[in-house]
C-alpha cells in the first residue's frame, strides 16, 4: 500500500470498528455517515465512544475548515463530550498549515495526540511472559477489570469506563479481549476485533503501576494471536497513544498518519 493509501485505510478502520463499538453500548446511537464526516457516537460516559472523524480525501483549506465548524455543532448537540479524530495525511499542505487556526475558529481545542499503524504481520508467535499469565475476557467480572485498565490508563473515571465495557455482549464474544494477570492481579489488556478483511487492536491499557515491564507489548501480542488462529486474518491494523507508539513497530507495525484528537473548547 502507498503511504496515502495506509492512511485511508486508517481513518476507514476507525469507522468501521467504531460503528460496532457503540452500536454495541446502544442499539441507537449516531453512527451517521455524513458528506465528508462519520459519526459514531454513543454519548456513554466513556468519551472513546463518542467520535467523529472527517472522510475526505485530499481537503483543502477551505473545505476543511466547513467540516471543522460542522464537526463541532455535531458534538455540541450531544449530552456527553468525545473527541474529533483528524487523520493529517488526509489533509493536502494548505490545509495542514491552517489546521490550529481553522481548528480554533471551529471552537475545538487540541486533546492529545496519536498514529495509525498497519502491518501484514500475522500470524505472530503465541506469546509467553515469565511475570504472566493471560486470561480470555468471557465474564462482566472481567468486562469490569479490563475497563478499569483502562480507567487508570487513559485517566477516565473508574464508573466511565464501566459504563462502555460492562454488559458488552460484543465484548465477549467477538472481540479476542485478554486480561494479562501477574498472579491474581490483573495488570494489563489489550483486545483485537475482525473489521473488514483486517484484525484491529483495540483499547491496550497497563497499569501505571506496572509499566515498563513489557506487558502492554505482551498482552497485545496475545490479543493478536489469538485473533488471527481464529480468523486467518494476515494484515493487523490500530491507532497508537504516545505511550504505546514506541512498542507496536517492535511487534511489525508501521506508522501512517498521524492523528490529532480535539474536544470541544471549555
Amino acid at each position: 500500500m502507498t503511504d496515502l493509501a495506509e492512511s485511508v485505510e486508517s481513518m476507514e478502520q476507525l469507522a468501521v470498528v467504531w460503528r460496532a463499538m457503540v452500536l454495541d453500548r446502544d442499539a441507537d446511537a449516531d453512527v451517521s455517515d455524513l458528506p465528508g464526516i462519520a459519526v459514531r457516537w454513543a454519548d456513554s460516559r466513556f468519551a472513546f465512544w463518542n467520535a467523529l472523524t472527517l472522510t475526505d480525501v485530499g481537503t483543502d483549506a477551505h473545505l476543511l475548515g466547513q467540516r471543522l465548524v460542522q464537526a463541532a455543532d455535531i458534538m455540541r448537540s450531544k449530552e456527553q463530550p468525545g473527541f474529533l479524530w483528524l487523520f493529517e495525511d488526509l489533509l493536502d499542505e494548505e490545509a495542514r498549515a491552517t489546521l490550529e487556526t481553522a481548528t480554533e475558529r471551529a471552537g475545538l481545542q487540541y486533546a492529545f495526540p496519536g498514529t495509525g499503524m498497519a502491518g501484514d504481520l500475522l500470524p505472530v508467535p503465541d506469546p509467553v511472559h515469565p511475570e504472566l499469565t493471560f486470561v480470555r475476557v468471557t465474564t462482566d467480572e472481567h468486562l469490569r477489570a479490563y475497563a478499569d485498565l483502562n480507567a487508570r490508563g487513559y485517566g477516565f473515571p473508574l464508573e466511565a469506563a464501566r459504563d462502555g465495557l460492562v454488559g458488552s455482549t460484543l465484548w465477549k464474544d467477538q472481540v479476542y479481549a485478554y486480561l494479562a494477570m501477574r498472579g491474581d492481579v490483573p495488570v494489563a489488556c489489550a483486545g483485537t476485533i475482525a473489521a473488514d478483511g483486517r484484525l484491529f487492536v483495540v483499547l491496550v491499557a497497563t497499569d501505571p503501576e506496572w509499566q515498563r515491564r513489557g506487558y502492554g507489548e505482551a498482552v497485545t501480542r496475545k490479543a493478536l494471536y489469538e485473533g488471527a488462529r481464529a480468523t486467518g486474518l494476515t494484515r493487523a491494523t490500530l491507532h497508537a497513544t504516545v505511550a504505546g507508539a514506541p512498542v507496536y513497530p517492535r511487534i511489525g507495525f508501521k506508522p501512517n498518519s498521524p492523528i490529532r484528537f480535539y474536544g470541544l473548547k471549555d
